[in-house]
């Protein structure tokens, strides 16, 4: 008896030593953060930025992109339920190992339905990131939320751009940006493995709960669909923008990916400057009139020969018009459900892997089934849309007054 009460005081003093040996420094844990969302964006890049190096078709592009947000539904969905009753960072660590694995063993084979197995655990990677990294991040900071949280995920966009600029260097030997984008996001892991933050006691809504609020509640159904399309347009394009300019555009290896950083660019322009620009009262304005932009921006960048020069600025200023869309339709999910933001948010969200789905999808059976450059219509059109639907549901949000419930 007494040598059972002996191993138990061991055990106990054990976890208290290991408690006060974790790293709980809020600077490496933010920091860590970033570097997460930073691989977040090269995991949601690469399909694009080495599709014509590998010589994906845009039927396998559709199908890569929608295998890959499976895997982010389902991990966002799975993260976001356990991590208000598990350790966050231990859920990062656990995205970073997956993520690192899958980042391995991309295209290390050439067998197509093996790396859409590969892209499924990209996804669920991703997702994890997606799904924590916020909530981790509110855990620590009780001033200035916004701004962190908009840094964080700044290094989407910077992560997706690094990586198609490092790949024009890489070129045929691409893979290498992929193992040391593993050894990376496993130095990551190692690091989550080490960490520690003390969550807040928040309330885990279900699955099922948040779908049923979801659609009874018309201003938050909007808001999803509006995500969902906003969404659907940006990955979309990361996907198969490179393979437009090389086949229907006569772009080069080098040119197309030039073509992928102008695009990259506009988002990170767009993220780091409109945002300030918005005012709090015209958000569904400033959101209509940027999906009108991107319907105009997308017609005559798909649809007319522009010529090198003119092209780049229409992926520019596509990159512009889609970089604030996503951002500020969370924004109005925040300020219209003030009291409940957490739980609003998080269904607004599941419109990132809805877009991420649907429309890779329909661009993939259209490519097949009909032509490349007749799928490529689905993105003046999906812009319009947004923008009419931006348009005519100003009144399911009044003033944009905070909403009790």
């Amino acid at each position: 008896m007494k040598q059972v009460v002996m191993v138990s005081e061991l055990d106990k003093q054990f976890g208290q030593w290991w408690d006060k040996s974790m790293i709980q420094n809020i600077k490496i844990i933010t920091a860590s953060s970033f570097l997460a969302m930073f691989f977040l964006g090269v995991g949601s890049a690469i399909i694009g930025a080495a599709s014509k190096n590998i010589g994906l078709t845009p039927h396998q592009i559709g199908l890569l992109i929608a295998t890959q947000n499976v895997g982010f539904i389902f991990s966002v969905i799975v993260s976001g339920m356990v991590a208000d009753r598990f350790s966050k960072t231990k859920l990062m660590f656990m995205s970073s190992f997956i993520l690192a694995t899958a980042f391995y063993f991309y295209y290390l084979k050439s067998a197509f339905l093996f790396n859409c197995f590969v892209m499924l655990f990209i996804g669920v990677g991703i997702g994890g990131y997606e799904g924590v990294a916020d909530a981790m991040l509110l855990d620590m900071y009780n001033q200035r939320e916004s701004l962190v949280i908009t840094i964080n995920h700044f290094f989407v966009t910077f992560g997706g751009l690094l990586i198609t600029v490092y790949l024009i260097f890489l070129q045929m030997d691409w893979r290498t940006g992929m193992v040391q984008s593993a050894l990376f996001v496993f130095f990551l892991a190692t690091v989550f493995a080490l960490t520690r933050v003390i969550s807040k006691s928040v309330k885990a809504e279900s699955l099922k709960v948040r779908l049923r609020f979801l659609f009874h509640q018309k201003p938050v159904l909007i808001l999803f669909i509006l995500a969902s399309a906003a969404v659907g347009i940006e990955l979309s394009t990361l996907g198969v923008l490179t393979t437009f300019l090389m086949d229907l555009r006569d772009f080069d290896q080098v040119t197309s990916k030039l073509g992928l950083v102008t695009f990259l660019s506009g988002i990170a322009c767009g993220r780091l400057i409109l945002g300030f620009v918005a005012k709090k009262d015209q958000l569904l304005n400033f959101i209509a009139f940027w999906f009108g932009l991107v319907a105009l921006c997308t017609g005559v960048l798909y649809f007319t020969h522009l010529g090198n020069a003119l092209t780049y600025l229409f992926l520019f200023l596509t990159g512009v018009a889609v970089s604030v869309l996503f951002p500020l339709i969370i924004a109005v999910s925040g300020i219209r459900y003030a009291t409940s933001k957490g739980m609003i948010m998080g269904m607004v969200k599941l419109g990132v892997p809805t877009g991420g789905i649907l429309m890779p999808f329909f661009i993939s059976l259209m490519s097949k089934y009909g032509s490349f450059e007749r799928a490529l219509l689905l993105f003046p059109v999906i812009g319009a849309f947004g923008f009419v639907l931006a348009l005519m549901s100003k009144n399911a949000f009044p003033g944009h007054h905070p909403h009790k419930h």
